[in-house]
């Protein structure tokens, strides 16, 4: 019976023969390893047994029948049973049928729509020839050298090698061996500026610097800290020169021209990614909006639990130990509600789609990205298959690469609009 959204409930009579079979079974199992004085193991008799382990055959019997019986009555009705059920009312007494409710979820059943031709918002990018020579300018950073100049009096524009130790004010201390600051540059602190202005190498100043409240470490913010600063050495940044040698150093270019070439289109691939991305969002965004039905919790629940276990994670690879923070999980959970069921239906409809259209992972394509994970890991191919297999971690991969085909799928037959 469907009680709301995706809830059903049935009552379900387990009859009074099948729970005389499981009695003995039960009984016989319990009868050859109860030891009982005066009786070997096995031998004791059954009545005795019954009679002796009374709430144990109880709970044997409604243990093995309830989730056998279950099982049989939705494989009748052709329910898929999302979660786990939880079983209600069981009436069981000598000589009558056990009977019993059980509250369960289904997948939702779901009537496809349309969703060929969906309207986006789509043009394929422009790359202009500033973009292209700001591109090449990061490379040409990336390249650069730094090279000590004779001793002189630093000044704005030098890159000065410096070692600092805090003196006061720092709640632990600080120290840096060697640390690089550019002088004058909007990055470096001004009171760093103004300390390193006129300073020669070799030469220590002391001075005192002010945080901000909202400075990026916590133990320092809203701190007033005096430092040492040792000036080591001075160096100037030397930028190669954009010409045919320094495209030829960065790959298989014979010229400035072949190279300003890949660059360009580098940049149309990644923008055309992007905006394809935001496309296919889109397109989601629109599939979930024409398509109504329920989803069940326990479905939502998983989705909520996986963001939180995110964020977690997030929070621990930046240092922050979450134990430490006063977060009510449970606003944050409820917070995190409608997005995860947004979520669940979009997964549930690009399922459903695919299975329309017969979109599935490839072996090859399977091979491939466990290929490139065991490359990124810097791991042996088949030791990453072993390990992926060994934590359920190919069936996922699978899942995401059906996933993206089917968008794709989607996006290729898309009205686009600019």
């Amino acid at each position: 019976m469907l009680v709301e959204g995706c809830k059903h409930e049935i009552e379900i009579t387990v009859p009074v023969e099948e729970i005389d079979r499981e009695t003995e079974r039960v009984v016989t199992g319990i009868r050859e390893k109860a030891r009982l004085p005066g009786f070997r193991p096995g031998k004791a008799p059954a009545s005795l047994i019954r009679t002796r382990f009374s709430s144990q055959v109880r709970e044997d019997v409604i243990e093995n029948l309830v989730p056998k019986f279950f099982r049989k009555k939705v494989d009748e009705d052709s329910l898929e049973v999302v979660g786990k059920p939880t079983v209600k009312e069981i009436a069981f007494e000598p000589g009558q049928p056990l009977v019993f409710k059980a509250e369960f979820e289904v997948a939702p059943v779901i009537e496809l729509g349309e969703y060929r031709g969906v309207s986006v918002n789509y043009h394929d990018p422009e790359v202009k020839d500033e973009d292209v020579a700001a591109r090449l300018e990061s490379i040409r950073e990336q390249k650069a050298e730094y090279v000590n100049v004779e001793p002189r009096p630093a000044q704005d524009g030098d890159y000065a090698m410096v070692s600092l130790d805090s003196l006061a004010g720092a709640a632990e201390a600080i120290h840096q061996d060697e640390m690089m600051l550019h002088v004058g540059d909007p990055e470096t602190m001004p009171a760093f500026t103004e300390a390193l202005r006129g300073m020669s190498p070799d030469e220590e100043k002391e001075f005192d610097i002010s945080y901000p409240e909202d400075y990026g470490q916590d133990k320092l913010a809203g701190k007033t800290v005096r430092f040492r600063m040792k000036l080591k050495t001075i160096r100037l940044k030397e930028l190669p020169e954009l010409n045919d040698e320094f495209a030829q150093d960065l790959g298989d270019y014979s010229n400035v021209e072949e190279l300003r070439d890949a660059v360009s289109k580098a940049i149309f691939r990644e923008r055309q990614f992007e905006a394809q991305q935001a496309a296919k969002k889109q397109l989601v965004d629109k599939l979930v909006e024409a398509h109504e039905f329920p989803v069940p919790e326990a479905y939502v629940d998983r989705q909520i639990e996986m963001r939180m276990e995110g964020q977690l994670r997030e929070l621990a690879e930046s240092g922050i130990d979450p134990r430490e923070l006063k977060i009510d999980w449970g606003k944050l959970k409820e917070a995190q509600r409608d997005k995860a069921v947004h979520d669940v239906k979009a997964s549930l409809l690009v399922e459903k789609i695919a299975l329309r259209e017969g979109i599935d992972t490839t072996r090859d394509e399977l091979d491939r990205e466990i290929q490139r994970i065991a490359k990124q890991e810097h791991e042996p191919v088949a030791a990453m298959r072993k390990k992926l297999e060994k934590n359920g971690a190919v069936g996922r991969i699978a899942h995401h690469i059906r996933s993206e085909k089917t968008l794709s799928f989607l996006f290729e037959n898309a009205r686009k609009e600019a």
